[in-house]
């Protein structure tokens, strides 16, 4: 068995496609339940975000593994599976490790050092556990992952702007606007983590009025609240886009929040009054229609991820120091993964290595007869040792030439060698 990876990113695919992909939580549900049918597929784990979805299994071979993933990401979607096969990626054990550490460390995000994909991995390893699909091999890579992606927001400055991608957005609208939100008003449609990053960010540039609207008007009132603006439902839409200078949208909603009619219909009488539209979500929120409508700007992620790229050079040490850690931990989890693997086989071979202690000391035990009890507990401790020195070089080299998904030839052939049974060491 191996651990491959498949999915789609926004570095390779459109975003029309990384919409129709993304998951909701029922269609996670749904997922899994197609993922425990696919055979050669013993564990799965689905990573659904802004900016990608992968999926990740411990399969037989790579090949059945790759068609069976790639059929569960068309399936559960409703994609054809032409659509993914420029845009889909395969990674393999220790490539897969790589990618999802990297991931796990922001160091894949539209926006380095992002850290709510940390949460984000961490979510979907718990989502999976929920859902049966998860098993040691894919609970230990992801715990592992987490643990690499923490460590590079600790012990580097990649992590130091949590809410980078929140800030790109702020930054263009005061670009679209003239250069200044001082005084403006907005609006902010959601009120997750993402709308609580945009009302600060609002806030810290001068915004006056803030309306936050929401399908749940409790939950945008706790936003509203705490951030000292103002609680409405989504029926307020209307007003609020005829009022605001900004409004950023950051739902998880599975259709366009705000259309292009609505949009329309808002411009109307504002005298050329410009609209300034920052859509977080993905799927998109606001319909990209909408961009055609005069003296509208759209602000998406597409155009997020230019403007993080203008600046991903600026970090080029920081992130050398980041793939140093990941490089690290992804070595760490091999050497775990190996132990474990390897070890029913280590315990056989130590039971086996007593086994003959224990009859060779029988077979001269009237020889032995004479001796004192501690004589003879010297003899026994030193046939021990002897034969524990014996066994400990094989089983370090074992450890260091084992690969993982490998048919463990040099395992194998140890196992042999010393009459050990590997495929049933108890």
């Amino acid at each position: 068995m191996g651990i491959l990876g498949l999915g789609v990113s926004f570095r390779h695919a459109p975003i029309e496609l990384l919409e129709r992909l993304a998951f909701s939580d029922d269609d996670l549900a749904k997922a899994y339940e197609h993922a425990a049918e696919l055979e050669g597929v013993d564990e799965t784990v689905i990573l659904s975000t802004c900016n990608r979805v992968e999926v990740y299994g411990q399969v037989a071979n790579y090949h059945a593994g790759f068609l069976a993933l790639k059929r569960l990401l068309a399936e559960s979607r409703g994609v054809e599976l032409d659509e993914l096969a420029e845009p889909a990626i395969a990674h393999w054990e220790h490539d897969a490790a790589e990618h999802l550490f990297s991931v796990a460390a922001g160091l894949d995000s539209m926006v380095l050092g992002e850290s709510q994909i940390g949460s984000q991995v961490r979510e979907a390893i718990r989502r999976a556990d929920a859902e049966g699909a998860a098993g040691p091999a894919l609970t230990g890579l992801f715990h592992a992952a987490t643990r690499a992606g923490r460590r590079v927001r600790q012990e580097t400055t990649l992590g130091a702007a949590p809410d980078a991608f929140v800030a790109l957005g702020a930054d263009l609208a005061v670009d679209a606007l003239g250069g200044s939100l001082e005084g403006r008003s907005a609006a902010v449609v959601g009120a997750g983590q993402m709308a609580s990053l945009a009302v600060k960010h609002l806030r810290r540039r001068g915004v006056g009025d803030v309306r936050v609207l929401n399908r749940s008007v409790d939950h945008a009132r706790v936003l509203a609240d705490r951030t000292g603006a103002t609680a409405e439902g989504l029926d307020a839409l209307p007003t609020a886009l005829a009022a605001a200078d900004v409004v950023v949208s950051a739902t998880g909603a599975a259709g366009y929040v705000i259309s292009h009619a609505a949009v329309a219909r808002a411009l109307a009488g504002r005298d050329g009054r410009p609209l300034v539209l920052v859509d977080l979500a993905v799927p998109r929120d606001v319909d990209p229609e909408a961009s055609y409508v005069d003296d509208v700007r759209v602000i998406d992620v597409v155009a997020l991820r230019e403007r993080a790229d203008e600046h991903a050079p600026e970090a080029a040490a920081q992130i050398a120091a980041a793939r140093d850690l990941v490089t690290v931990e992804i070595e760490r989890w091999e050497l775990r993964r190996r132990g474990d693997e390897l070890a029913p086989l280590i315990r056989a071979l130590n039971a086996r290595g007593d086994a003959v202690v224990r009859g060779e000391l029988a077979r001269h035990g009237s020889r032995l007869s004479a001796l004192t009890p501690d004589e003879r507990e010297a003899v026994e401790a030193l046939a021990r040792g002897i034969a524990a020195k014996l066994l400990h070089d094989p089983i370090v080299e074992l450890k260091a030439r084992s690969d993982p998904a490998s048919d463990r030839a040099h395992a194998r052939l140890l196992a042999d060698l010393l009459g050990v049974d590997l495929d049933d060491p108890s």
